[in-house]
C-alpha cells in the first residue's frame, strides 16, 4: 500500500487517515441556486468532507444538432430520448453560482471543488482558487484537458470508468509529465445507476499496485454497502452523488444518496477504516482483562491431601486463573499435597512432586 499522503485543503489523504468522502451535487440543484446551497448545507450536516460540482455549459460539452449521434438511444438509460445538448443545458451548474457554492462550503468546513470539462473551465476554476480537480470518466482520455489540469500542480482525482490499462497508463504518464504529483484513481463503473454485481471493486488494490497512486471509488450504486467494502480494499477517497430527496427528481437523483444515507456513509466508512487496524495476534490492550474469562483447570470437589485428580474432581471451566486446559491429561492421577476446597484454581504448587 502506497504511503505517500498529501493534503487536499486541510485534509490528509492516505491510508493512515479516514476515507475522504465527496458529495457530488452534479445537476441535482434542478437549476435553483437556493436548492444548490441547501444541498451544500445538507452535505455538511451529513459529515461529508467535500462537495463537488461540475463546470461546463452545453456549448463546452457538445453542439446542438439534430443528427442521431447527438441523442441518447439506450433503452436502459435514465435519459433515453434526450439530446446531449438539452441534457447538459438542464444539468449544468451556472458558472456565476460557483463562488457562492464554494463560499458556503468554506463557511461550513467543507472543501468545495469541481470537475472541469474543458480548458476554459480550468481557467475559471483557477480564478476561484479551488484546492483540487476531479476528472470524469468520460474525459479520462482527453489528454489536452489532463495536461491543462496537471499543469496547475493541484491534486487530481480521476475516475477510471471504461478505461483500459493502456489508457490508464497513458493518463498517469501524461499527468505526471505535466506536473501532477498528487493523483488519486477512482474505480468507477460508468452506468447510471451501477449495480453491485458490475462494480468489480477488487480492481481497487490492483490499480494501486499498477500505478502506485492513491485509489478510491466513484460509486453509482444505490446504498452504501459497496463503498464501505471498498475501504477494506484500500480506498482512500469515495465519491457519491448527493441530493436532498430522490423524490424531488433531477438528472442524477435516481442514483444519489439522501442526507441520512450520506451520514451513514461517512460513519460506516470511517468505522471500516478503523477496523482495518494492523496485523495483530494475541491479546491486544483492550482484550487483556478478558483473558480471565478463558477456560482453565479448577478443582470442582473438595479434596483431601494425598487424593488424586480424577474426571470427577478436576474440570476445564471458566474463569482462567488456573493452569491452561492443555495440562488436563498430564494432571490426571497426580496427588495434591494439601486439602483443596472446591473452586480452587489449579496451580503447580498444589501437586506433590
Amino acid at each position: 500500500m502506497q504511503k505517500h499522503e498529501f493534503l487536499i485543503g486541510n485534509r490528509k489523504i492516505g491510508p493512515d487517515h479516514p476515507p475522504f468522502i465527496i458529495a457530488e451535487m452534479s445537476g441535482n440543484h434542478n437549476q435553483s441556486l437556493e436548492r444548490a446551497l441547501e444541498i451544500v448545507e445538507a452535505a455538511a450536516w451529513a459529515g461529508a468532507h467535500a462537495l463537488k460540482i461540475q463546470t461546463y455549459t452545453a456549448d463546452t460539452m457538445t453542439i446542438e444538432s439534430d443528427q442521431p449521434d447527438f441523442f441518447i438511444n439506450d433503452d436502459k438509460s435514465l435519459w433515453k430520448g434526450q439530446s446531449l445538448y438539452n441534457l447538459y443545458e438542464e444539468a449544468h451548474t451556472p458558472w456565476e453560482w460557483h463562488k457562492a457554492i464554494f463560499d458556503r462550503c468554506q463557511e461550513l468546513g467543507m472543501i468545495g471543488f469541481s470537475t472541469p470539462f474543458d480548458e476554459t473551465a480550468v481557467d475559471f476554476l483557477e480564478s476561484l482558487g479551488v484546492a483540487c480537480y476531479k476528472i470524469a470518466s468520460f474525459e479520462n482520455t482527453d489528454l489536452p484537458l489532463l495536461r491543462k489540469v496537471a499543469a496547475t500542480g493541484k491534486p487530481m482525482i480521476v475516475s477510471t470508468g471504461m478505461a483500459s490499462i493502456a489508457e490508464l497508463d497513458e493518463l498517469v504518464k501524461t499527468v505526471r509529465a505535466a506536473g501532477c504529483k498528487d493523483l488519486v484513481l477512482l474505480k468507477c463503473t460508468s452506468s447510471y445507476p451501477a449495480t453491485p454485481e458490475n462494480s468489480n471493486i477488487r480492481t481497487i488494490p490492483h490499480l494501486q499496485q499498477l500505478f502506485d497512486v492513491q485509489v478510491g471509488l466513484s460509486d453509482h450504486t444505490l446504498g452504501v454497502g459497496v463503498a464501505v467494502a471498498s475501504v477494506a480494499l484500500g480506498a482512500t477517497v469515495i465519491e457519491k452523488h448527493f441530493t436532498l430527496s430522490r423524490a424531488d427528481g433531477g438528472v442524477d437523483s435516481a442514483f444519489s444518496l439522501e442526507p441520512e444515507e450520506m451520514s451513514r456513509l461517512v460513519q460506516e466508512t470511517e468505522r471500516a477504516w478503523q477496523g482495518l487496524g494492523a496485523i495483530a495476534y494475541g491479546a491486544g490492550e483492550s482484550e487483556k482483562k478478558s483473558l480471565q474469562f478463558r477456560r482453565s483447570l479448577y478443582v470442582v470437589k473438595d479434596m483431601k491431601a494425598g487424593e488424586t485428580f480424577t474426571a470427577d474432581n478436576l474440570r476445564v471451566i471458566r474463569p482462567g486463573f488456573g493452569l491452561p486446559p492443555k495440562y488436563l491429561d498430564l494432571l490426571m492421577g497426580k496427588q495434591v499435597k494439601k486439602d483443596v476446597p472446591r473452586g480452587t484454581a489449579v496451580t503447580l504448587d498444589l501437586i506433590l512432586d
